[in-house]
């Protein structure tokens, strides 16, 4: 699993009909301080995220298969759940979105 940002969503008109009851999203992969780590990709929607929300992301198609229910759906990335805080080495985070810098 990997910690992500969403920081889109895709319209789609027509897509495969496996993928029909699922919103698309665009992640963008962060670490534990919420920096961006990787590039974005494209993530089913398990768990009714928005734009803004950090998430958790499975990015193995096997198992986000498993989650949507539909054993042959096309599906690499799947989130699975919205983080509302991490707690690491005892201590509890809370994930902000990153400062954009006035030029």
């Amino acid at each position: 699993m990997r910690i992500a940002r969403v920081v889109g969503h895709v319209v789609s008109t027509v897509k495969d009909e496996r993928q029909r009851h699922f919103k698309l999203l665009v992640v963008q992969p962060v670490d534990a301080q919420a920096h961006p780590k990787d590039d974005s990709l494209v993530a089913i929607d398990c768990a009714q995220a928005g734009v803004g929300d950090y998430v958790l992301v499975v990015q193995e198609g096997k198992s986000a298969r498993q989650v949507m229910e539909v054993p042959d759906a096309p599906c690499e990335a799947i989130v699975v759940g919205v983080i509302d805080h991490l707690l690491c080495g005892g201590e509890q985070r809370v994930l902000r979105p990153p400062r954009v810098e006035e030029p």
